[in-house]
C-alpha cells in the first residue's frame, strides 16, 4: 500500500481478547498485501505491550483492554501504509532499553548495538566524559549512561526534533541511568569548542546520494534523509569529524565511528593520514563485515 493511504480495520471483528486482536490485525494487514501478516500482527501486539514476540500467541485468551486495542489498530494501520514496524508502534528496542522513536530519527540498528559494546570494552577508569555525536533517538548515549558510570555523557544533534525525541527518552529512563546525560544542539563538535572529551562516538550519515535508490523502500521513504545521506561519496561528514576530533579529544582519547562496510578502509586511511591518531583499528560486525573504525588521539 502506498504511503499516506488509509487501510480499514475489519469492523466485524470482535475485539475482546488478545487472540481477537491478533486475528483482526492479521486480517487487515493481509487485505493490504502485507507479507507474513500473522507474524507481523504478533510483532505489533508484542511491541505495543513491550513483551517478547511469542507472548501474544501464548496469551491469546487474555483480555485486550480498549487502550491496547486502539494502539494495536493504529499501529497496524500505519504498518499497512508501509511504515517500518518501529515507526508504526512508536518504539524500538536497543540493547537493554526500549526507546520511543518517530520519523525524525533513525530506527536503531543491531550493528550500532555492537558499536556500543566495542566502545565500552575500550573505556577505562580514565574515560569520564564521552560524547555521542548525532544522537538521533539517544540510543548510543543512553545505553552508555545505562551501562557505565561516566561523569557525563553528552548527546548532540543538528536536528532539534531529534534532540526532542532523545531528551524524552532520557526523561523516561532517568531513574535507571548511571550517568548524567546532557543534550546539546549543534553540528558535529561545534558544541564542544574549548572543551575536552575522553571519547567520541558517532554513527554518521554515510549513504551517498547516488546510492539512495538502492535503499529498501521502508528506509528510503520513511527514515530521515538528514541522518542517512551524505555528499562526497558518503564521506563528507566523517571526514569533518576526523579533522575536528583531535582538537577536542584528550591525549589518548578515543574516536569511535560506525561506517559503511565499503568505506571502512578509506576511513582508517583518513585517520592515519591525519597524523594525530594512533592505534587505528578496523573492526567487524556480527556478519564479518568491516563496520567500525576506532582510533586514539596521539
Amino acid at each position: 500500500m502506498t504511503k499516506g493511504a488509509t487501510p480499514f480495520f475489519p469492523t466485524t471483528m470482535r475485539i475482546g481478547t488478545i487472540g481477537d486482536l491478533l486475528a483482526g490485525c492479521a486480517a487487515m494487514l493481509e487485505s493490504e498485501g502485507v507479507v507474513e501478516a500473522q507474524r507481523e500482527a504478533r510483532e505489533i501486539v508484542a511491541a505495543v505491550l513491550d513483551v517478547p514476540k511469542f507472548w501474544a500467541a501464548a496469551n491469546s485468551v487474555a483480555d485486550a483492554s480498549p487502550e491496547v486495542a486502539k494502539a494495536v489498530i493504529r499501529a497496524a494501520m500505519r504498518r499497512a501504509q508501509g511504515a517500518p514496524l518501529a515507526y508504526a508502534v512508536g518504539r524500538a528496542s536497543f540493547r537493554h532499553l526500549t526507546l520511543e522513536v518517530d520519523e525524525s530519527v533513525l530506527i536503531p540498528r543491531v550493528e550500532t548495538e555492537l558499536l556500543v559494546e566495542r566502545v565500552l570494552e575500550r573505556c577505562d577508569k580514565d574515560t569520564r566524559r564521552i560524547a555521542d555525536i548525532g544522537t538521533g533517538s539517544g540510543a548510543i548515549a543512553l545505553s552508555l549512561a545505562f551501562e557505565r558510570e561516566f561523569d557525563r555523557v553528552y548527546a548532540t544533534d543538528v536536528s532539534l526534533d531529534a534532540i526532542r525525541v532523545a531528551a524524552a527518552n532520557a526523561a523516561a529512563l532517568a531513574k535507571v541511568l548511571k550517568a548524567t546525560v546532557e543534550f546539546r544542539h549543534g553540528s558535529l563538535l561545534a558544541p564542544f569548542k574549548g572543551e575536552e572529551l575522553d571519547a567520541i562516538v558517532c554513527n554518521p550519515p554515510y549513504i551517498s546520494f547516488a546510492e539512495l535508490s538502492e535503499l529498501p523502500p521502508d528506509v528510503r521513504d520513511w527514515e530521515p534523509a538528514l541522518a542517512l545521506l551524505c555528499p562526497q561519496d558518503g564521506l563528507a561528514i566523517t571526514r569533518q569529524l576526523v579533522r575536528q576530533a583531535p582538537s577536542v579529544l584528550a591525549s589518548g582519547g578515543l574516536l569511535s565511528l560506525e561506517v559503511d562496510m565499503r568505506r571502512a578502509g578509506s576511513v582508517a586511511e583518513m585517520c592515519a593520514a591525519d597524523g594525530r591518531f594512533e592505534q587505528i583499528e578496523v573492526l567487524l560486525d556480527l556478519t564479518g563485515r568491516e563496520r567500525f573504525v576506532f582510533a586514539r588521539r596521539a
